[in-house]
């Protein structure tokens, strides 16, 4: 009675323990991988903390208290113990907590990344099936034009022609920011994301001001992740719709609807999840030249700052967040592969 007993607690145990052993190495791993490039970099930590013209005594002050004249290995362990406690050091631009600093700025890349990849799952997973459905027909055509120009056009540009025409231009769209220079700080930091503070606070004017200013730049991301969850959808929806299985649902009289979205893309929904998360977490690392365009307190804006002003603190605990948003998405997908393919139990 006790044999079955444990045997079937380790069946339950191993698979979490094989996933925590997993995100342990691959952080591990990234933190290893941050510390070398950190240690690397043709930039002096101590100069930058102390500028050039320091004593050579403050010099080799600041150079001991950072525990530099220790082994390179016992220097990661103390960055690694750091790292577990959130401690990233100080910015040398702020002169605070890299911690406090990254806490700060990341709710408003979590916003726009957020709002960019519901605009590309809504218009993208649909487009990609239609054109599937209706390979070779205009409709094809017009899906494929889009993802290519997606595909092709710099975001910088497209973020620049688009504040020209629809803010310069037309006026129908808020300016760089997050908000209008008469709304900033107007309603209390809760979350961090301003649409849902200004609706916490109930204050409309600066919900409008706010949604005025995000929605070109969260379609410029959306329209860019668009174009990859389309082209992909198809690609995965004309493998499925060749399938024998699909040939004999239409033999035996069933609806095209219920072929293309109950059976087929049904079939596809587990490699869309993938599709989908690494275009999420994309979006939030990878929209560093929309955040300076549009003058976007992200956590894009942040890291280039930083790097350009050799603040490798600052550009080190960017670095970490941005490794562990990837991890922490991996993890979703495969939680919810297990949800939508009991196969993957």
């Amino acid at each position: 009675m006790r044999a079955p007993l444990l045997s079937r607690l380790w069946s339950i145990l191993k698979p979490v323990l094989s996933t925590l052993a997993s995100i342990a190495i691959t952080l591990l791993g990234l933190l290893f991988v941050t510390f070398i490039i950190g240690r690397i970099m043709p930039i002096d930590p101590v100069l930058s903390i102390v500028g050039e013209r320091a004593s050579k005594e403050t010099y080799d002050a600041v150079y001991l208290q950072m525990g530099l004249d220790k082994p390179l290995l016992m220097q990661f362990l103390y960055y690694l113990w750091d790292v577990i406690h959130l401690d990233f050091g100080t910015s040398l631009l702020t002169s605070r907590p890299v911690a406090d600093d990254i806490a700060r700025v990341f709710p408003a890349t979590l916003e726009l990344a957020t709002i960019g990849i519901i605009f590309g799952i809504v218009l993208g997973v649909p487009l990609g099936v239609l054109a599937a459905v209706n390979k070779g027909k205009w409709i094809d055509q017009i899906a494929r034009v889009i993802a290519l120009v997606g595909y092709s056009m710099p975001i910088f540009w497209l973020g620049l022609i688009g504040l020209l025409i629809f803010y310069g231009i037309l006026g129908w769209v808020g300016g760089p920011g997050r908000v209008g220079i008469f709304y900033v700080d107007v309603v209390p930091s809760v979350t961090g994301l301003i649409l849902v503070d200004a609706l916490l606070d109930g204050n409309w004017d600066v919900f409008k001001s706010a949604f005025s200013h995000i929605v070109l730049p969260a379609s410029l991301l959306g329209y860019y992740s668009l174009a990859y969850i389309s082209r992909m959808t198809r690609s995965f929806m004309l493998e499925q719709l060749s399938a024998e299985y699909v040939t004999t649902a239409r033999v035996k009289g069933m609806s095209e609807w219920d072929v293309v979205w109950k059976h087929a893309f049904k079939n596809i929904r587990v490699q869309l999840i993938t599709v989908i998360a690494l275009s999420y977490a994309g979006l939030l690392e990878g929209s560093v030249l929309t955040e300076i365009i549009f003058s976007w307190p992200g956590i894009g804006s942040y890291i280039t700052t930083a790097l350009l002003s050799a603040d490798m603190n600052a550009v080190m605990g960017g670095t970490v967040v941005v490794g562990l948003i990837f991890i922490l998405l991996n993890i979703f997908s495969d939680l919810l592969y297990k949800i939508f393919d009991p196969r993957a139990k």
